[in-house]
């Protein structure tokens, strides 16, 4: 084991051979990345060693126009100078004012506790954006352009291309390009690719998704590749109608009832050999041309897209196509119409498609027809199925070549509910027009059934058509196609065709998503409990698409900010998402301003206005102060936090406006969504306000605005003592927490008292006033989580009464805080006793019902009842996967200290099963100081152990055990191992402070 120790050796013995380097380089966030758009960009890196209690004392940056300038002498840009400290994630940018549309390259040395200097090989560089917002500056004139004389909504998707002569050899070049709308674009025929690992892929739905009145993202690239041993340049693109011409953003401010006409602003810039540069911009005249007559005849977000392959034109993207008869160019009157709106570099990684997850099809099912209605119970009969065509072998069925006709359905079964877009091969005669449908479950023979048994369930997806169509040009070679404008979220995909036969082949289903760096792992020696931890991270996958949305396949796919705010702890240990959700939080401000109740509210969707409630929304709106505590929490990065505050007071100080000296909430129009057990509507709203109030007082703290800080502490300590006036009753010294007080949630039953979500909330906020309170309210909570035969006889008018014991019974507001307060309060047994429950409602219901992600209801389906209310049923729902934030920090271990953010300093503190299920546990999660292990197995009596704490970290470890004499490393006890240091013995467990290095540890068990 590196680092650790041999029969009868200490660690430290592992200094002689240490291995330090550096790795891990980013700048804002990023690795080489180009479109950086901050004027004082934040530098973080990695410390890595093999030695242990390895940390940084001081670090030195160097910033230059070049490799060969990266010295303390010459570079050119900035030298930090050496600077005392072990900072190494988000540090400023502090030299000279950086130029536009300029790389840099740069290195770090840091020196370690010994003086030693340690440089970072290679060198690292990132390239700056426009470096402005205005849409002007920057852009050498680039307008808005739409094509001439189209009527928005009206067929066919516009082509816009403008070919151009070089000047002379090139040696760099450079696409800005956004689109109101969304874009494909092309430079010289071919399509302009993104890095993504060793090799490129392409995105998908450029530029995103933002409030456009307010804010529209520019994408940047490199092409300087697509431009080699060229005379000619042509920049082409196709513009798609996106989020912002789509029903998605009904009620929007940028919205139009008539629809909005799509546009292009580019800017192409092109450095030669000699030191000239050109620019090709998007501007009114006959240099650019444009038309709708192309295969692309429609799309929308909602309902798919349709292409015409008889109308591809051959050659138009590449150089010397003959564009003549097309029609010109016209100035968009974007700009007249939201003169404020930024145009800003996109900060983050974009969505795109990620080739490793792609998904072939496990079984085709072709049915002829329909029987059985007569005998069926829901009379919709059963599919008949065409065995010879039919394939169930997932080795042949994912490269089968399927033929159908009129009258013919082939099913593809992709055995994974996914979201991104088809590709396919097809064969057949021209005009033939094939249909692919979109959905996540077939059909049983329950009355929630759409269809005959067997057929593709799509009842779900509400108004949303969710449907491709492609129309064959006949080529006896076959053709191939992927949709581009669109993106589905689906298991199945059911295929027929209009006419004559058709041959499908290679049909592949292509995974689209941000959530591109996955940061974490947890698995155990439980397989269904590891198709829960897949089940989540295929549910963020298709969810982190440009905004962190509710669900990808049914007539909603918006960013509801309750999802976001109660997954985003788990969303972050599992992906590197500081961008992604960074970026949510500058969408939710601009939302806040424009759709938030009196400017102050956050919203309970953004981007856009589609579904916003007009109402108070605690749990909803927490989300502004939620997102930018968790993010810092999890980077150690405090710019969110300050970008934010402004956002995030204004907020408070409306909520205290509003309710005055009461101390109450704004009021919860959602409640505990979803709970089978309903909590009162104003008590969620009070503890939501207490919750963002202690959240702002951390952050007011941690960046110097101690004033800020006082203030909210007082504020929370009002709001807790007007809580326990309301809501809790002592009366006979028997407490109740009255959760059945306060309006009823939109859906679900009327509150009740001592709910298990209030319960939670109490409990995790400390809404007592003494310990007996205390203790009495954990008893309450077991209680009601073991719903055993005496609960359910006391509690005979209770939801509780139908569901089994050892049940949750929380919602969206109680399912991320139910295992980790129960472990924080001795109580890990309950916690694991409902991971296992596989009854309803638990986790493992979904699973043993065929879930291959995360459902929206605890019950979206069952074998025995069938589909649940169609109104509110997503297959592809990440917020119940939440339970994996304490996978994390409880079960594998891995917890963040909240006094050290960004795992500069954190907790491993593994709780074991007492079940005895789970005897095997791995967890991983790459800090922002490097990667974080924590594995344990447990077998007879014996506790072994793993552990890696990065270098220039240290970490607490809290370790069951009989005694900690049996706390072991090889043969030494682990307090004796120089460096360790023993912090006590308290209720089974010994803690230990620990140096960075690897460890692996022996325990014996009570």
């Amino acid at each position: 084991m590196a680092g650790g120790i041999g029969a009868g050796g200490t660690a430290w013995a592992a200094a002689a051979s240490d291995r330090t380097s550096l790795s891990g380089l980013t700048v804002e966030h990023r690795t080489d990345p180009l479109g950086v758009d901050a004027d004082r960009p934040r530098f973080g890196w990695r410390m890595e060693s093999t030695a242990r209690g390895r940390r940084q004392t001081a670090y030195q940056i160097l910033v230059a126009t070049s490799p060969e300038r990266l010295t303390r002498t010459r570079a050119d840009v900035w030298n930090s100078g050496r600077v005392e400290s072990s900072d190494s994630v988000a540090v400023r940018y502090s030299g000279t004012a950086l130029r536009a549309s300029t790389r840099y390259f740069w290195t770090v040395t840091v020196w370690d506790e010994d003086g030693r200097a340690v440089t970072a090989a290679p060198t690292a560089h990132f390239e700056t954006a426009l470096l402005s917002s205005d849409g002007v500056a920057g852009w050498d004139g680039a307008k808005w352009i739409s094509m001439a004389g189209k009527k928005p909504n009206s067929p066919g998707a516009p082509l816009l291309r403008r070919q151009t002569t070089l000047k002379g050899r090139v040696r760099e070049a450079r696409l800005y390009i956004s689109a109101l709308g969304v874009y494909d674009a092309c430079v010289n025929g071919r399509r302009v690719p993104v890095p993504q690992g060793r090799g490129t892929t392409q995105e998908l739905l450029t530029p995103g998704w933002t409030n456009y009145d307010r804010t529209v993202s520019y994408m940047s690239y490199d092409v300087t590749d697509l431009l080699a041993g060229e005379r000619e340049v042509t920049l082409a693109a196709v513009l798609g109608n996106g989020w912002y011409n789509s029903r998605i953003s009904d009620g929007s401010t940028y919205y139009a009832q008539a629809g909005n006409r799509l546009a292009l602003k580019a800017k192409l810039l092109i450095r030669y050999a000699d030191g000239s540069s050109q620019s090709v911009v998007t501007t009114p005249g006959a240099d650019w041309r444009a038309t709708d007559t192309g295969p692309y005849r429609a799309d929308d977000i909602y309902d798919g897209q349709s292409y015409d392959a008889r109308r591809e034109i051959a050659g138009w993207t590449a150089n010397g196509f003959d564009a003549g008869a097309w029609s010109g160019v016209e100035e968009n009157d974007f700009t007249t119409r939201f003169p404020d709106s930024k145009l800003v570099a996109y900060p983050g990684e974009t969505a795109r498609l990620m080739p490793q997850w792609d998904r072939k099809p496990q079984a085709v099912t072709v049915y002829t027809g329909v029987a059985g209605e007569s005998d069926s119970a829901d009379g919709r009969g059963h599919i008949v199925v065409d065995a010879a065509r039919s394939v169930t072998d997932p080795a042949r069925a994912a490269t089968a070549a399927v033929t159908i006709g009129s009258g013919d359905t082939a099913v593809f079964d992709l055995g994974q509910n996914m979201v991104g877009v088809p590709r396919y091969s097809v064969r057949g005669p021209e005009g033939a027009q094939v249909t692919f449908a979109f959905g996540e479950m077939l059909n049983d023979t329950s009355k929630g059934a759409d269809g005959p048994e067997g057929s593709v369930y799509r009842a779900n997806l509400r108004s949303a058509k969710a449907t491709s169509t492609y129309t064959l040009k006949g080529d006896p070679d076959g053709e191939s196609h992927q949709d581009s404008l669109a993106f589905y979220g689906f298991r199945y995909v059911s295929v027929t065709t209009s006419g004559p036969e058709v041959t499908i082949t290679g049909l592949t289903g292509r995974v689209a998503t941000s959530a591109i760096h996955e940061t974490g792992t947890v698995s155990t020696n439980d397989p269904q409990v590891n198709q829960l931890i897949s089940n989540v991270r295929w549910g963020q996958r298709g969810n982190y698409l440009w905004v962190p949305t509710d669900c990808p396949q049914r007539d909603e796919r918006l960013g509801w900010t309750g999802d976001t705010q109660l997954f985003s702890n788990t969303g972050l240990y599992n992906v590197d998402a500081v961008n992604f959700l960074s970026h949510f939080e500058e969408n939710l401000i601009d939302s806040q301003k424009v759709y938030g109740l009196d400017g102050a509210q956050f919203t309970a969707v953004s981007p856009g206005n589609r579904y916003n409630a007009a109402a108070p929304v605690s749990g909803w709106a927490d989300v502004g102060v939620i997102v930018p505590w968790t993010v810092w929490q999890m980077s150690g990065d405090r710019t969110i936090v300050d970008r934010s505050w402004e956002a995030m007071s204004r907020y408070l100080d409306w909520i205290h406006r509003k309710t005055g000296e009461t101390y109450a909430g704004q009021g919860a129009l959602f409640a505990d969504w979803l709970a089978p057990q309903s909590t009162g509507t104003q008590l969620m709203s009070d503890v939501y306000y207490g919750y963002s109030t202690q959240l702002m007082a951390q952050m007011a703290r941690a960046t110097g605005r101690t004033t800020e800080a006082d203030t909210y502490d007082q504020l929370f300590a009002d709001i807790k003592r007007a809580f326990i006036a309301k809501y809790l009753s002592t009366s006979g010294g028997k407490v109740t927490v009255r959760s059945s007080l306060g309006g009823s949630p939109i859906m679900g039953s009327a509150p009740e008292d001592n709910s298990q979500t209030a319960l939670l909330w109490v409990l995790k906020l400390g809404l007592y006033d003494t310990g007996a309170q205390r203790r009495q309210i954990v008893d309450l909570l077991a209680e009601n989580i073991g719903n055993d035969a005496a609960y359910k006889a006391a509690h005979p008018d209770s939801t509780r009464v139908r569901y089994a014991e050892n049940t949750l019974s929380v919602g969206f507001l109680g399912v991320n805080v139910l295992a980790p307060v129960l472990t924080a309060e001795g109580r890990a047994d309950l916690a694991y006793k409902l991971l296992h429950q596989d009854a309803m409602p638990s986790w493992l219901y979904s699973v043993n019902n065929g879930a291959t992600t995360i459902w929206e209801r605890w019950n979206s389906y069952s074998k025995d009842d069938g589909f649940g209310p169609v109104e509110m049923n997503s297959f592809n729902h990440y917020s119940y996967g939440a339970i994996m934030e304490w996978m994390y920090e409880d079960m594998a271990g891995i917890a963040k200290d909240p006094e050290r953010p960004g795992f500069q300093h954190f907790l491993l503190k593994p709780h074991l099963d007492p079940a005895g299920k789970i005897t095997h546990v791995a967890g991983s999660h790459v800090s922002p100081y490097g990667e974080i292990v924590s594995e344990w197995t447990v077998r007879d009596r014996t506790l072994t152990y793993r552990a890696v704490v990065p270098a220039n970290s240290g970490a607490t470890l809290r370790i069951p055990t009989f005694a900690p004499s049996t706390v072991r490393e090889g043969r030494a006890p682990l307090a004796q191992v120089p460096g360790v240091e023993f912090l006590g013995f308290e209720g089974g467990t010994a803690s230990y402070r620990l140096p960075s290095g690897s460890y692996a540890v022996t325990s014996t068990l009570g």
